[in-house]
């Protein structure tokens, strides 16, 4: 198994992405036959509405640094642990898209909006850099 830090989460819903600040979380990836990842994410009591056990979602997420592109997983609430203000909620789940996922939304974002040539390619590299956030990962 491999710990991470979790540095921002995400749940998609329809067409938008829920931001969920985050006080701590981690990552873990399984390493198993399954592909499965652990989420645990720390966070306000205020998210308790958007986290039931055993409620499906997909989530967006940031790991190590917020520099790196999101990653897109398919996970189940594992379970939930309140406490004064805040709850732990524990998401284990697959991996779905990584890097090249979006990448292809930020070329398909660019050709939608009518760019091409060199303004293609300057926008496409300023882009990448940046990391701005994205209309959900569509292929999942």
């Amino acid at each position: 198994m491999k710990t991470f830090k979790l540095i921002s989460l995400q749940i998609v819903e329809g067409a938008d992405l829920k931001d969920i600040e985050l006080q701590d979380g981690l990552i873990i990836n399984k390493e198993d036959d399954l592909s499965s990842w652990l989420i645990e994410a720390y966070i306000s009591k205020s998210y308790l509405d958007y986290f039931k056990s055993g409620d499906e979602m997909i989530v967006q997420v940031v790991i190590s640094k917020k520099e790196n592109g999101p990653a897109t997983f398919q996970t189940k609430v594992h379970s939930v642990k309140e406490f004064d203000k805040n709850m732990s909620v524990l998401l284990e789940g697959t991996l779905k898209s990584t890097r090249n996922a979006y990448a292809e939304l930020v070329l398909d974002d660019l050709l939608k909006k009518g760019m091409s040539g060199d303004n293609l390619l300057s926008e496409f590299k300023e882009k990448m850099k940046s990391r701005p956030r994205l209309a959900v990962i569509k292929k999942v």
